[in-house]
């Protein structure tokens, strides 16, 4: 009975912190960064932040919503399958039903003149958010020479090129295993294991 207990308050913990989060975030994906790494990494201490980087870069190559995929990752770490579930549905749930009551009780809604002001706002304070989080991101993933050349290798693709992220992401993940064979490393992780 106390395990079961315990495992309640497990997934009532997940499903309450992620509700918060998902409450208090605009801007999505990397603008939670910061929020997520102070409330799991930090607070909690259920992740690490390179961890949380980790589950960040994965979120990104994998479809649908960073955020989503973030506490999907965290919920499965702490509670298994259940864990994942309702982390997912407690950082869903206040965009859900925001929105629904929004689409059911105001028309025209983004033509309401506070309307517009506001998100004005909140569209000054997302960019800090990213600006902050980008800046913050870069500074842990970052660590090499090597990582600064491919920054500006991917940032010229990208913007000068036009060649879509999704490449990018599959090249430098490529790029990545190769240098890891090169460098022997798969064959020190397995004299590890044994």
């Amino acid at each position: 009975m106390k395990t079961e207990n315990g495992k309640l308050k497990t997934l009532w913990e997940l499903f309450s912190i992620f509700f918060k989060i998902g409450l208090c975030t605009f801007g999505g994906g990397y603008a939670m960064l910061p929020i997520l790494e102070r409330e799991l990494a930090d607070k909690r201490g259920w992740t690490t932040s390179d961890e949380l980087l980790d589950y960040f870069a994965i979120g990104q190559t994998t479809p649908g919503i960073i955020a989503v995929n973030v506490a999907t990752f965290i919920g499965y770490k702490r509670a298994k399958t259940l864990g994942g579930i309702v982390a997912t549905a407690g950082i869903v749930c206040p965009s859900l039903i925001i929105i629904t009551v929004i689409a059911k009780f105001i028309s025209n809604f983004s033509e309401i003149a506070w309307v517009q002001r506001a998100l004005t706002g909140i569209n000054v304070a997302v960019a800090a958010l990213l600006t902050y989080a980008v800046a913050n991101f870069a500074k842990k993933a970052i660590k090499t020479l090597l990582g600064v050349g491919l920054l500006l290798i991917s940032f010229v693709l990208i913007f000068v090129f036009k060649i879509s992220t999704i490449w990018i992401i599959f090249g430098s993940c490529l790029f990545g295993i190769i240098l890891a064979g090169t460098r022997g490393e798969f064959s020190k992780n397995e004299a590890n294991n044994d």
